[in-house]
């Protein structure tokens, strides 16, 4: 009698378990098409409609700023967040792919800043004023945000002397940071991509963007990509099953560096 009650209750917990999985899966693979949509996207669009890149000041130069902020604000650093949920990993050594996290979000952020350089330069060589529109304002702050970020998660996750209570302490706070910045910086790439269409549309007698010709549809799209990248990140981070347990095979959450193969 008791193998006969166990067996209804066991059998729909694994069945449970494969659909969250596959369910993941797709987003995961999902988010990885949509990422790379994005930044090939950005890219052909500043190529095609506004003649490629440079490093000389000039509005070339410019190019680069809506690319490298879409590539590193938006996309890597959407990979970056959901690397550790990825359930193929939880059985591996967590310090890995805390490294992988880590690496990937610095990357994230030094392509962002790179492309706030890029912007900066071609104001000063235009003498145009810098930081005057809601756009740069919200991208300032995406990009301030995700700098103490990666310095608190750099102090609080992965340095040595790292104490428990600064982590659990540090925790709530990463998260939260962590969906903020996603969050300022989707609000940021479509405004900026609104922004750029409105003043670039319509000069010299060229179709307006009411119109919507093909760079504004384009655009447009571009930024519903963005979007639809963010929407799917979310789902993939807010998701409880797909969180990392906090100890596998005796690993501590959040352990120090030196210390995950010691504790």
């Amino acid at each position: 009698m008791g193998n006969v009650s166990r067996t209804p209750v066991e059998q729909p917990t694994d069945l449970s378990r494969m659909r969250s999985a596959v369910v993941f899966y797709i987003l995961y693979v999902l988010s990885l098409v949509l990422g790379l949509a994005c930044v090939v996207c950005v890219c052909v669009w500043n190529s095609h409609w506004y003649g490629g890149f440079a490093w000389s000041g000039s509005p070339l130069q410019f190019n680069w700023h809506p690319v490298l902020m879409v590539t590193g604000l938006v996309v890597l650093y959407g990979f970056g967040a959901v690397v550790y949920r990825i359930p193929l990993t939880w059985a591996q050594n967590k310090l890995t792919w805390k490294l992988l996290h880590a690496a990937l979000m610095l990357l994230a952020l030094v392509l962002s800043i790179v492309g706030l350089r890029a912007v900066f330069e071609v104001h000063d060589a235009e003498k145009i004023p810098k930081l005057y529109s809601l756009h740069s304002w919200v991208g300032i702050t995406a990009t301030t945000f995700f700098a103490i970020q990666w310095v608190m998660g750099l102090a609080g996750f992965l340095l040595p002397w790292s104490p428990m209570w600064l982590r659990k302490l540090l925790k709530p706070i990463h998260v939260l940071f962590g969906g903020s910045i996603i969050t300022l910086s989707i609000i940021a790439s479509i405004s900026g991509i609104n922004e750029k269409l409105i003043f670039s549309l319509g000069k010299a007698g060229g179709p307006q963007y009411k119109e919507l010709p093909p760079e504004a549809i384009f655009g447009n799209s571009l930024g519903v990509l963005i979007v639809a990248f963010g929407l799917v990140i979310f789902m993939i981070l807010s998701n409880p099953k797909w969180q990392r347990p906090d100890s596998i095979s005796g690993e501590m959450t959040y352990s120090p560096l030196i210390q995950d193969d010691n504790e």
